[in-house]
């Protein structure tokens, strides 16, 4: 579907639907005016056939205790094998409401207070609230960056390890905010350090379906032949994927049966919720017929970060926008134009847009701002005039 089309057919006026992305402005940011590029949802409605499957849901009125069918544990395993080549076993599988919770569960699961797990930063923030609201020790690697290029520094990554005896390595595959898919090379040098020492990996794939570059996404659990399987807790969801983070449904996957029988154990202690019938309905739907509609998104997601690249190389050279691989949202440095500190001002007061910060993901990424690619067209085109217009009277 041409993008002008998609864009006519599923962007939709979320004001007034008790969005957070929309009508929380004011709470979040001080200002209900601002153009909200932030939160990673979209403006784009479901596929209609998610929607169809839940209104047909709704009609038969009643929502009871529900439990998970084969036919949903199917069309999840049918698409992690179509579209990323992982043969993922029934029994592997575990639900959560989400990704940010299922991380909370997995660091108070298998590690102790006072233990020490590492993340490489910059990375999503409730990966670090993750490990400082549980009390353990957060051990942090940062990414090499040169002219926005993001790579891993594998000594440092290691060292940290040794000298912190690291318990639990949180992984972003794809990388939110600097837009990595990493390579398969990647994945098994780092993979192998933490199978070395005994460190346990969580990786974080909720965006596995949102490929935008050349390089391929390869499932953590699959990489060099599936040799680090065993050490692996693999999390997804298709809320990125169909924007469907509303409806609570995320998916866990563990192969090793000591660590599955290991996590059932802590699970029992706080998770007694039955699960989410309407999140379960419209995931089944989109993994089984969804495909189409995301081939359309990406190509809007791709044609608005084209934009915001060509625009800014053309009229704010020293913008560096870092390359876009994976995910949909992408990572700004504005520190050839602006001071650091004056940062928020710039953007929110000047730009009127509201973005996710640097600082939020590392702290040494101060001048630093995440846009969210996921939306019409309209608003990626007006926060892109407001951002020149604003450095042009600096």
């Amino acid at each position: 579907m041409e993008i002008k089309q998609f864009c006519a057919r599923y962007s939709m006026d979320r004001v007034g639907t008790n969005s957070l992305k929309w009508d929380a402005l004011d709470k979040r940011y001080g200002d209900k005016n601002l153009i909200p590029m932030w939160v990673a949802d979209m403006e784009f409605r479901a596929p209609e056939v998610v929607v169809n499957a839940m209104k047909k849901r709704i009609e038969h009125g009643i929502f009871g205790y529900s439990y998970v069918p084969d036919s949903y544990y199917n069309s999840f395993i049918n698409w992690e094998r179509n579209q990323h080549n992982y043969e993922v076993d029934k029994k592997w599988i575990r639900f959560s409401t989400g990704v940010v919770v299922s991380l909370y569960w997995f660091v108070n699961a298998f590690t102790k207070f006072g233990d020490s797990v590492i993340i490489l930063t910059p990375v999503y923030y409730p990966f670090h609230d993750a490990v400082k609201d549980t009390g353990r020790r957060l051990i942090t690697s940062e990414l090499i960056n040169v002219n926005g290029v993001y790579t891993i520094d594998f000594e440092d990554f290691e060292r940290n390890i040794m000298e912190n005896d690291v318990k639990l390595f949180i992984q972003c595959s794809p990388h939110n905010p600097v837009g990595r898919v990493w390579t398969e090379k990647e994945l098994d040098k780092i993979l192998s350090i933490c199978k070395r020492y005994n460190v346990l990996v969580v990786s974080d794939e909720i965006h596995q379906d949102i490929i935008i570059g050349e390089n391929v996404q390869i499932p953590a659990a699959i990489v060099s032949g599936a040799k680090y399987a065993d050490n692996i807790i693999t999390v997804t969801a298709p809320s990125k994927t169909f924007n469907l983070a509303g409806l609570l449904n995320c998916n866990i996957i563990i192969s090793n049966e000591k660590v599955m029988a290991r996590y059932d154990a802590y699970s029992k202690t706080i998770n007694k919720t039955e699960v989410n019938i309407m999140g379960l309905t419209a995931a089944e739907a989109a993994y089984n017929y969804g495909e189409e509609w995301l081939k359309s998104l990406l190509g809007v997601i791709k044609h608005n970060y084209n934009h915001v690249k060509e625009r800014l190389g053309d009229k704010a050279p020293k913008i560096v926008v870092t390359p876009l691989e994976g995910t949909y949202l992408i990572w700004v440095d504005l520190r050839g134009y602006i001071e650091p500190n004056e940062t928020k001002t710039f953007i929110q007061e000047k730009c009127r847009l509201a973005v996710d910060y640097g600082e939020w993901f590392g702290e040494n990424c101060k001048g630093f701002i995440r846009l969210n690619m996921a939306t019409n067209p309209k608003y990626v085109e007006k926060a892109v005039d407001n951002i020149i217009k604003n450095i042009n009277c600096l």
